[in-house]
């Protein structure tokens, strides 16, 4: 049973030092953090006495807290403990907190003070945790690029290819290409064994920045890491060709895949179709589709939609029709431009009947015509002169 007496110490010193805490490493630019929020204090009863804190008790105290901004001046408290230890648990909650406040800044301060500190050994896994917060939440890359260069080093732990990867992949995503060469070109020196993962992030980012050459020599590299090239690496070549107009080279890849043992994907028949597609050859196509399921690669509806996008490029109305027809019978859901377009592609040549059967299917899909929709259905009623169509049946369908 405690006094009173010790109680109202406890409660006196508790309070001391929520007024003036201690900020360790930190700049005064955080002072806002220097007091904990009512509802945390209960949380923070056992850090306020000289009783010794197991790790799990510390991170019960950290974890319990309610408001992310309080876990600074509750980490600067503990630091001035004689059983201050922390660990990898403990930063790792502490910046995933600071993270969810969206105190970039104050991460970037912790990161500082785990360098000087060297209290504890930390993995790969938390740096790719912060690196992430870097490049996802943060969209500081730079610091990113820097947290990974600076692991050996300052904080004496060397990088996974994971993490390596990652950096790689941010610098494609944010189209940041001249550094991507560098990052790559270090991969030694940060004690990274490149893989096809890494290889694959080149070929997308030389594609995506238009350097077909430069992709294609990377292929070329594959063997040279003792890689081998996959399904994606050889799609995203496909795409990069199709893009410039490439499609007999395009279609040359799919053969060297063939020969070299590599399964061909949905992705890759998608590329081609879409290739086709832009070039106006809708027949080809149609036959790539039905090779897709010779190959044992079901299409999917993305491979339907870019042959009905090319049926009604051409107006093959009929055609596209049939096809939307077979996607619904495959439970695939065509898009509301195939269905704006197909309509007004049959109410055009005055096919009153199939534009209420597309229409009624178009309603059962769950898209709502528009006004312009309409204005076309109505003309073509009209003009048919059918007496067996009535557009009030249509709408109430």
């Amino acid at each position: 049973m405690i006094s009173r007496s010790v109680f109202a110490a406890s409660k006196k010193l508790h309070q001391s030092i929520f007024r003036k805490p201690t900020l360790h490493l930190l700049p005064s630019s955080f002072s806002s953090f220097s007091s904990t929020p009512h509802q945390d204090s209960h949380n923070l009863y056992k850090l306020n006495h000289k009783d010794w804190l197991s790790p799990n008790e510390v991170l019960k105290i950290f974890s319990n807290l309610k408001e992310p901004t309080s876990i600074i001046s509750v980490l600067n408290q503990y630091s001035q403990r004689k059983d201050y230890k922390p660990n990898e648990a403990l930063f790792t909650l502490v910046i995933n907190h600071l993270a969810q406040a969206k105190s970039f800044d104050a991460i970037e301060h912790i990161m500082q003070r785990i360098k000087v500190e060297r209290s504890c050994r930390l993995s790969d896994e938390f740096f790719y945790n912060v690196v992430k917060i870097y490049g996802n939440q943060a969209g500081r890359i730079k610091k990113a690029i820097d947290t990974l260069f600076d692991m050996p080093n300052g904080y004496k732990c060397w990088p996974s290819v994971k993490t390596f990867n990652f950096v790689l992949n941010l610098l494609v995503a944010n189209k940041l290409f001249d550094e991507i060469h560098e990052i790559y070109l270090s991969a030694n020196r940060l004690g990274i064994e490149i893989d096809e993962c890494c290889l694959n992030i080149l070929v997308k980012g030389l594609c995506e920045n238009g350097n077909l050459e430069a992709a294609f020599y990377v292929l070329d590299e594959f063997p040279k890491q003792n890689c081998r090239p996959n399904v994606r690496t050889f799609s995203t070549l496909m795409h990069g060709l199709c893009e410039k107009g490439k499609l007999e080279e395009a279609f040359g890849l799919l053969e060297r895949m063939e020969r070299e043992g590599i399964d061909a994907d949905t992705i890759t028949f998608n590329i081609l179709i879409s290739g086709l597609r832009k070039q106006g050859k809708v027949e080809e196509g149609m036959k790539l589709l039905e090779r897709m399921k010779v190959k044992g690669c079901y299409p999917n509806a993305g491979s339907y939609q870019e042959v009905l996008y090319g049926l009604l490029d051409k107006e093959r109305f009929m055609e596209a029709k049939e096809i939307l027809g077979r996607m619904i019978c495959a439970h695939m859901s065509p898009s509301f431009v195939s269905y704006k377009k197909l309509i007004h592609g049959l109410c055009s040549e005055k096919l009153v009947e199939d534009v209420d059967l597309v229409l009624k299917q178009m309603v059962q899909q769950g898209f709502v015509p528009r006004m312009g929709m309409w204005r076309a259905i109505v003309r073509c009623v009209l003009s048919g002169n059918n007496a067996n169509i009535c557009l009030d049946e249509i709408v109430d369908s």
